[in-house]
């Protein structure tokens, strides 16, 4: 389809986006420049540009080029040098999202352990060799840089894109890439402490509060709890934020002196926050990946232990609570409920003559049509083999019946092969039994008197 001005203007909206968060960034991370006012220790620009390649595809790396180009050209005022290391970092972009793209799941490289360890290798240490060596080769030969300081702005250049990538494209990725939910009430409070525990820590150490003899002490352990709670509690999207301020705060703090990493050499001061926040990123975020993957198994194992695996709706555990949850609401408001039964006809026939996949087929196309006649607050199940089950909260038994003639009529509508043919029973509570299982004994009763009825028309029509 071709996309429409709308379309075109959006798209152009984004690009400009990252190119100026890319200048942004860049600019801010150039502040910290010791070695040379092309490379910085800290460079959250590598970390924009492989968020927007693998948010928006690589149709986007113009608008990195623009961005590393318009930095490059106001630090070193050369537009040849600012065009070799432009298309250095677009291309440690282009190249970290390629391998990203291809080996580590893309922008779902998170939700994995396997994930995030590929993505530290392409992205953070392979891909970023990439503008390393592109810019400080470009420094040296353009007389930029002397010959003799290539390894320390190399290494320099090198640290900061990985540190960057690290650290700015989870949280890119992740805050992005995903809608914001609603947290309930307790979660709320349990963030707010969470946020509060955070900021006392960094604050504690890397803010100069402890008496000068013991400032400098190494205490960034004490930092580590608050990212295990959010990476245990809340996940990776939280995750990525208390690690991204934690790395604020310890640059901050150890520029201003304090903090276990204040050293005499800023670059060396530098060099140490990076290893801390570049180690407690790696680590949190694995932590976050596995509590994940085991929420997620466990929802699956819940969703598993309730849901009949052929048709996907509830099993007969399932059944059973909800007509238990419903007895016990029925006793307290004093209104009706019914369950309705359904069995399908001569199933063994129609796999001895369709085959047992045919036959497993039509029990799937029986439940999506006990699904689509359902309300939202009905529970269709499968009772058991070819016997379905349809829990009908505050549906008396007139209603019940009504529910269960609309059933018969899609059923009969249904122009598949081979056709089916079901029986009907229905139960009402307290009139048919007060207690689960009467109501399912009523309800079958019920269905093998249709069943038997059935069975007589048919016999009539075969001797006619």
């Amino acid at each position: 389809m071709k996309p429409t001005a709308r379309d075109i203007a959006l798209q152009i909206a984004k690009y400009a986006f990252v190119t100026g968060a890319y200048y942004i960034t860049a600019k801010l991370g150039l502040r910290l420049a010791l070695v040379h006012p092309s490379a910085t220790a800290v460079w959250p620009p590598t970390g924009i540009a492989f968020a927007a390649l693998l948010l928006l595809g690589y149709r986007a790396w113009p608008a990195i080029f623009v961005g590393a180009f318009f930095v490059n050209v106001t630090v070193t005022g050369s537009v040849a040098l600012a065009i070799a290391i432009g298309t250095g970092n677009t291309l440690e972009a282009l190249v970290g999202a390629y391998l990203i793209n291809r080996f580590a799941h893309g922008r779902s490289a998170f939700d994995k352990v396997d994930g995030l360890f590929k993505f530290t290798v392409f992205a953070a240490i392979l891909s970023t060799l990439i503008s390393s060596t592109i810019g400080t080769t470009a420094l040296t030969v353009g007389g930029f840089a002397p010959v003799a300081d290539f390894g320390k702005i190399w290494l320099t250049w090198w640290l900061g894109d990985g540190v960057g990538a690290m650290i700015v494209a989870p949280m890119a990725l992740l805050w992005f890439a995903r809608p914001l939910g609603w947290w309930p009430r307790e979660q709320r409070i349990e963030a707010f402490a969470l946020v509060a525990s955070i900021i006392a820590t960094g604050a504690l150490v890397f803010g100069g509060f402890f008496p000068s003899e013991v400032q400098n002490y190494p205490l960034e352990f004490l930092c580590l709890p608050p990212l295990l709670w959010a990476a245990i509690r809340f996940g990776q999207r939280e995750t990525t934020a208390a690690v991204l301020f934690l790395a604020i705060t310890a640059a901050l703090g150890t520029l201003y002196g304090y903090g276990p990493f204040a050293r005499p050499s800023r670059q060396e001061s530098l060099n140490l926050v990076q290893a801390y926040a570049a180690v407690a990123s790696i680590m949190t975020l694995t932590l976050a990946a596995i509590a994940s993957e085991r929420r997620e198994l466990e929802a699956r194992l819940r969703d598993l232990a309730v849901t009949d695996p052929l048709t996907g709706i509830a099993n007969y555990r399932l059944l059973l609570e909800r007509l238990t949850a419903e007895i016990i609401r029925a006793e307290r408001t004093g209104r009706r409920f019914s369950v309705l039964l359904c069995d399908v006809d001569e199933l063994k026939k129609i796999n001895d003559q369709f085959g047992h996949l045919a036959g497993s087929q039509l029990l799937r196309r029986v439940a999506e049509v006990l699904r689509n006649s359902s309300r939202g607050t009905d529970t269709p199940a499968r009772y058991g083999g070819d016997e379905f089950a349809l829990v009908l909260p505050e549906a008396d038994e007139a209603a019940a019946t009504l529910i269960a003639s609309r059933l018969l009529e899609r059923i009969a509508a249904d122009q598949e092969r081979p056709a089916i043919r079901v029986s009907l029973g229905v139960a009402t509570y307290p009139k048919d039994g007060d207690s689960a299982e009467l109501l399912l004994e009523a309800a079958d009763e019920r269905l093998y008197e249709m069943k038997a009825r059935n069975r007589s028309e048919v016999r009539k029509l075969s001797m006619s």
